[in-house]
């Protein structure tokens, strides 16, 4: 069955180049009416321009797609407003959000400033939260909407001189597991993307041979289909190269420990015990934890008591 997007409006945010414009040119090719958000700066968030978003609206155009241009910041919430109103103006309609925008300030965290942490979160973190904030009532009213979020493997894994773009991107991770609870009678979908592509942010970081294999194209299609009707919901699908994954938060079934062994010493003698795979789980929800361990503790004194 043919994946289309027809009748559907879709933001893509940072769509003037790399990923984002992957993205938006092939929702367009499926038939979405797309708003092309690029603030045309320098992968370190400085400088501005409406040049790349523009190009990308001729591309769409050329193939026959329907597409406008906008310049928001997507840190600034009343910009990132202004380019709701502007897609609700000229289509009457969002049905698809993928947060894409974001910059690089490199370096570790001893030698890295507060001000380009500050930075980094306020455009991937704070960046998806106003533009989700942004569309949140339109797809709650309208009972449909389908989002991405973009998280990285620097987030779930970690990467040298990457304290500030891993936090942000893992917190995106947080923001996506309650919007998923909160969105879920509303028919609104939201999922995560971890990408491994070779875009201006990751020129020079990947041999030449790898950084060739790894095209946005490649990545596309999992956003396509974390944006499609019968999307799946809270998944982390990795993609590169052809390639993709999923990435899983779980949790040991851990252990109970008697009173007396509720120290930093039973925890250690315990270790094994508490670290073990056996059984572990993928929460759905954080009071699944709650209830996981009291049940623990009930049996455990139970058992003790008895």
């Amino acid at each position: 069955m043919t994946i289309s997007y027809d009748g559907k409006v879709a933001i893509v945010t940072g769509a003037g180049q790399g990923l984002g414009r992957s993205h938006a040119i092939e929702l367009a090719k499926r038939g979405a009416k797309v708003v092309i958000n690029d603030l045309g700066g320098a992968t370190d968030g400085t400088g501005g321009s409406s040049e790349a978003a523009l190009g990308v609206v001729a591309e769409i155009e050329a193939l026959g797609g329907e597409a406008i241009a906008n310049g928001a910041n997507v840190a600034k919430y009343d910009e990132v407003e202004a380019m709701v109103k502007q897609a609700m103006d000229k289509w009457g309609r969002i049905d698809i959000l993928v947060n894409n925008a974001g910059i690089l300030r490199d370096k570790s965290f001893a030698k890295g400033s507060l001000e380009d942490f500050q930075l980094v979160l306020d455009v991937h973190l704070m960046g998806t939260v106003n533009c989700t904030k942004a569309c949140w009532d339109i797809m709650r009213e309208q009972a449909y909407g389908r989002i991405v979020v973009t998280t990285s493997s620097s987030g779930l894994y970690g990467n040298f001189g990457q304290t500030n773009y891993g936090s942000a991107k893992m917190g995106v991770i947080g923001l996506m597991n309650t919007l998923v609870q909160e969105g879920a009678k509303y028919n609104i979908r939201v999922n995560a993307l971890a990408p491994t592509a070779g875009t201006r942010m990751t020129e020079g970081l990947i041999p030449e041979e790898a950084f060739a294999l790894l095209t946005p194209e490649t990545v596309t299609p999992a956003v396509l289909y974390m944006v499609s009707e019968d999307s799946p919901n809270r998944t982390i699908l990795c993609a590169g190269a052809g390639a993709y994954s999923i990435a899983k938060i779980v949790e040991t079934d851990g252990a109970w420990l008697t009173p007396e062994d509720q120290t930093p010493e039973g925890i250690a003698a315990n270790w094994e015990a508490i670290t073990s795979p056996e059984g572990e789980a993928l929460p759905q929800a954080g009071f699944e934890q709650t209830v996981k361990f009291t049940g623990k503790a009930i049996e455990g004194l139970g058992a003790d008591n008895s």
